[in-house]
């Protein structure tokens, strides 16, 4: 990415200079000049460094306008910057033309900025998935031995299943924890394994590691999983994956609601929209890195 900001070339040797301790006239030694280099100045590093900083301090985003008033770079200069960095998935543009931290860059600092990122990118598909649905709309990912709820979209409904951002819940009988487990690399899904616990909290939880392996081996296969009244009666709930790139799981989405509404009969037209919607999250981001 950089070859294009720190483009060196060799030295030359500078005109007037002897070899093999040549001198001039009158005894006195040859007047070695100063190296010139034409490698990128140093101003054009600090420029860089401070739309980065800017947008690091700027979990929202900014407009270029912004990012050109707050680190005093010329407004062209500042837009061959973010393009650049834009086009290597070093920044991402949302929807209204903001740029944040994209997903390659995050990946390079603390996981808590992916999962800004992680949000941002996801937010446009949760509030159409939650528009298309009316149902409440998740997202999360593997936290230790539980789900973290990233973002959370309620459904306008009065009678609505409950969840809120920084959530933690079970992976052995949620939608999104089953269907994460049912993605992660086998050793990731080993280590896990042994702190599991299998509380009964429903006669439909899924009672010993025994089940849960073959309910997650079903759910590989059809790509989507459910929650079928496991967390809390007459609740049902269906979730995807959300891969990144190279096709590991980094998160998943899902749709949850009164049993009334996503009934049984409907869970294959649910699960139809949920992977639909997680593949769009999945290909934004593998358009930013």
């Amino acid at each position: 990415m950089w070859n294009a900001l720190f483009d060196s070339s060799p030295l030359a040797r500078p005109s007037g200079a002897f070899k093999n301790g040549e001198t001039l006239e009158g005894g006195e030694l040859p007047m070695i000049r100063a190296r010139q280099s034409k490698s990128a100045p140093v101003g054009v590093v600090g420029k860089v460094l401070r739309i980065l900083e800017a947008l690091d301090a700027s979990p929202n985003g900014l407009q270029l306008r912004e990012i050109s008033q707050q680190t005093r770079v010329n407004k062209s200069t500042a837009y061959r910057f973010v393009a650049h960095l834009e086009k290597e998935g070093y920044l991402f543009r949302d929807a209204v033309g903001a740029y944040i931290v994209g997903p390659k860059l995050a990946r390079l600092g603390a996981g808590v900025a992916f999962h800004a990122t992680l949000r941002r990118i996801a937010s446009p598909v949760l509030n159409a998935l939650s528009s298309e649905t009316k149902e409440t709309v998740n997202l999360g990912i593997v936290d230790g031995h539980g789900v973290l709820y990233l973002d959370v979209i309620e459904s306008p409904h009065s009678f609505r299943m409950a969840s809120r951002p920084g959530m933690h819940r079970p992976l052995n009988c949620t939608a999104l924890g089953k269907v994460l487990l049912a993605f992660l690399p086998d050793e990731q899904r080993e280590e896990i394994y042994p702190g599991l616990v299998f509380e009964r909290v429903t006669p439909h939880t899924i009672p010993n590691l025994a089940r849960l392996k073959k309910d997650l081996v079903r759910i590989a296969q059809r790509g989507y999983s459910v929650d079928d009244q496991e967390v809390e009666l007459g609740a049902r709930c269906v979730a995807a994956p959300i891969l990144d790139g190279n096709g590991r799981v980094v998160a998943a989405l899902s749709i949850s609601g009164p049993t009334t509404r996503v009934s049984r009969e409907r869970i294959p037209q649910f699960a139809q929209t949920i992977r639909k919607a997680a593949r769009m999250i999945s290909t934004q981001l593998r358009q930013s890195v």
